[in-house]
């Protein structure tokens, strides 16, 4: 195969439970190629029903990486995952014309297909002593901290996560510099072409299809998962929806019913900011989820023949 033939990496991207990795497969089994996961909470091991982890059967049906490849106890940041999903789609292109990427994290998304912003490196003790102040005051000491920091950047943050706010304030103590100063100086080359294709429902049909997959989880083991995390519930990893309310309930703060409420709500709310992101970002191509797979294929094929 030529070297010199453009490599395409055919993106998937939407809120959560509409349907990426169904898409995600049906377009890999066509094209005969692999699949880049770039959902940042199924990179964890120990974390798989409260992820919606891809079903042995959706594994055995495209090769997909970045799937639990780590562990909750370790430390990954956008920035390795940039680089080391360059690096296996550097591989999988060798073989191969196109990949396939797919996932509802933004940034990771955009640190994939544009290369993430370039940041100082930063004493860790400025981290540590955030994370001490996270845990001490809570997550309106950061909020409060970051919008007196860098105010732009704070306006765009999601403020109701923790990890966010604190990579930011990372930054701006450790550097003396605003985070948002660091966006947008620089940015990768890229040896492929991305054609990225969203998916999206009307919100009442979003919303449903988010109770129902609760619902599900809930009847999997969601509570026996959190449970077996519980003593870990201060990680950054497990600062997320799903576990922070099942958390609220073993630690006797919501009863159960109450809790699974809390899930669909911050799940919803989780959707809703998924596709702000999403519909700010330029060159997304909009699909209903139920788009047959040949008219997106089509679209692909009209792109390819436009030269992209």
């Amino acid at each position: 195969m030529s070297n010199n033939t453009l490599k395409i990496l055919l993106t998937v991207v939407g809120p959560t439970a509409i349907g990426k990795t169904a898409m995600a497969i049906r377009l890999a089994q066509h094209y005969k190629c692999e699949i880049i996961s770039a959902d940042s909470r199924q990179f964890f091991k120990e974390m798989t029903i409260g992820t919606a982890v891809p079903s042995d059967e959706e594994l055995a049906a495209a090769r997909h990486y970045f799937i639990q490849n780590i562990s909750i106890f370790d430390e990954y940041t956008v920035g390795d995952f940039e680089r080391d999903a360059i690096a296996k789609l550097e591989e999988l292109f060798l073989t191969n014309n196109y990949a396939v990427l797919v996932g509802g994290s933004g940034l990771y998304i955009d640190a994939v297909l544009k290369g993430f912003d370039e940041f100082p490196d930063i004493d860790p003790i400025v981290r540590e002593n955030i994370i001490a102040d996270y845990e001490m005051h809570g997550i309106g000491f950061l909020q409060q901290q970051l919008q007196e920091l860098d105010p732009i950047h704070y306006e765009k943050v999601a403020k109701d996560n923790p990890q966010r706010l604190m990579r930011a304030l990372e930054v701006c103590i450790g550097s003396g510099l605003p985070y948002s100063s660091f966006l947008n100086r620089k940015k990768s080359t890229r040896s492929f072409t991305p054609v990225v294709i969203g998916l999206e429902a009307n919100r009442q049909l979003m919303y449903d299809r988010i109770n129902k997959r609760v619902d599900v989880m809930m009847e999997a083991g969601l509570i026996d998962e959190a449970e077996a995390l519980h003593l870990h519930k201060n990680l950054n990893a497990l600062q997320t929806v799903g576990y922070r309310e099942l958390f609220n309930y073993i630690d006797g703060e919501f009863a159960l019913p109450v809790a699974i409420e809390e899930i669909k709500k911050n799940t919803r709310r989780f959707a809703k900011r998924q596709m702000t992101w999403f519909k700010r970002t330029e060159g997304i191509k909009w699909f209903d989820f139920e788009t047959p797979i040949t008219d997106v294929i089509n679209y692909i094929k009209e792109k390819e023949s436009a030269n992209i």
